[in-house]
């Protein structure tokens, strides 16, 4: 079903009204639905030729089966974000191993040399702090809330026992990884700063 808001229509003037307007005749020229569509249902009150309240219509890009069928598809392991790290690492000169199931959270990278893990986190599935990649679905809201809180919960758990191990960890958010360079110094500095309290 689609979300939609009901607005006054002193609201819908200026630059918003406009791009509704000219949505509306784009859908209407093209006779076909768009991701985002705009549609205007005057009210059954108007005044003269404008309607009093109106409806705009925000309709989900994909269909609920669709969107369900996308989350269980994404990968928790060898990820892009994942594999770019590991790339990065490798140039480095550094050697790792990957995922190590006996340690709390099954870390995505082990430097056993340096007792230093790194966790590569999606920032939707971790729930990254005011990164718009963690903004929660429209659709199932309350479900999507849930889980984040509870993946939230479980990695602070995982951090607190292997630091009680003695591991340094690292945890690099997908929406950090754009700049290469930036990302090798910031490994480069970790790494360094683990080997120098060895």
């Amino acid at each position: 079903m689609p979300t939609f808001m009901a607005v006054s229509y002193p609201a819908l003037r200026g630059s918003f009204f406009a791009k509704a307007q000219r949505a509306r005749k784009k859908l209407k020229t093209q006779g076909k639905p768009s991701t985002v569509c705009a549609l205007f249902f005057s009210a059954q009150k108007a005044v003269g030729n404008r309607p009093e309240v109106d409806y705009f219509y925000h309709m989900d890009k994909i269909s609920r089966e669709t969107r369900s069928r996308n989350m269980a598809n994404i990968k928790g392991k060898n990820t892009k974000p994942e594999k770019l790290v590991r790339s990065v690492l490798h140039g480095m000169g550094f050697r790792f191993r990957l995922h190590v199931k006996k340690l709390p959270g099954s870390p995505d990278i082990v430097l056993p040399r340096y007792k230093s893990l790194i966790f590569v986190h999606g920032c939707f599935w971790h729930g990254h702090e005011g990164c718009k990649r963690a903004t929660i679905p429209t659709t199932r809201a309350d479900f999507w809330r849930t889980k984040i809180s509870s993946n939230k919960e479980r990695d602070a758990q995982n951090l607190a026992d292997l630091a009680k191990l003695g591991y340094r960890c690292l945890i690099i958010w997908q929406c950090e990884m754009k700049d290469t360079a930036i990302l090798k110094q910031r490994l480069s500095t970790f790494l360094h700063d683990t080997a120098s309290l060895s």
